[in-house]
């Protein structure tokens, strides 16, 4: 019986998707209150393709009690088109959720790039407890570029190596003697791809010089 009911999901999951593909919001829509996650994932997916998904439906999936809904809403609402303080307030509500929906919604915020990083975003990068998400808040702020950021990236300077190499990337942002001094040292890191990613941003910044 399990198998078969998983058979029948990936049917309704595949029809959901191919919905998208068809043009039929109809049957995007009704899809959205399939039993199963991933349905509900691929209509969610196909809606926003279609370019149907309202702000309604992104709260509603927001509030969805699977986090694998709420963490595709949180990679897709960039891609909707809503004005982005709306899509802002939306996600940031969400850097407290589960740590797959705050991975994501880092991501979303780092697409939107608002004008001021939030205090969530900072909280993020600074004190969650899973290294992906802080990974992922680093790179937002990065994105963003918000002058008032730059100390968290630089302290991210002294994280595990792959947040490492994701503040090197983030200093693209940033200018000034605080900047030069990190990347100098992020030089001889003893991760290699923190080198790696110091040098490139070294040899840029020379070459646009």
């Amino acid at each position: 019986m399990h198998g078969r009911g998983g058979d029948q999901a990936a049917r309704r999951k595949g029809a959901a998707a191919a919905a998208g593909h068809r043009g039929d919001e109809a049957a995007a829509r009704r899809a959205l209150s399939d039993e199963d996650a991933g349905v509900r994932q691929a209509a969610l997916g196909a809606l926003v393709r279609l370019g149907a998904a309202t702000l309604a439906d992104l709260g509603r999936a927001f509030d969805d009690p699977s986090a694998a809904v709420r963490r595709r809403v949180a990679e897709l609402a960039w891609r909707t088109g809503h004005p982005r303080d709306d899509l802002v307030a939306l996600v940031s509500q969400h850097l407290g959720d589960e740590a797959e929906v705050v991975e994501a919604a880092c991501f979303c915020l780092g697409e939107l790039r608002p004008e001021r990083a939030s205090e969530a975003l900072t909280n993020v990068a600074q004190h969650h407890r899973d290294p992906l998400c802080r990974e992922s808040a680093v790179a937002a702020l990065g994105a963003i570029g918000d002058p008032e950021s730059l100390p968290v990236i630089l302290a991210a300077l002294d994280d595990r190596p792959q947040i490492r190499r994701r503040a090197v990337l983030a200093l693209a942002s940033y200018e000034g003697q605080e900047v030069d001094a990190a990347l100098a040292e992020a030089l001889s890191d003893r991760d290699w791809q923190v080198r790696q990613a110091a040098e490139d941003l070294t040899d840029e910044r020379a070459s646009d010089g």
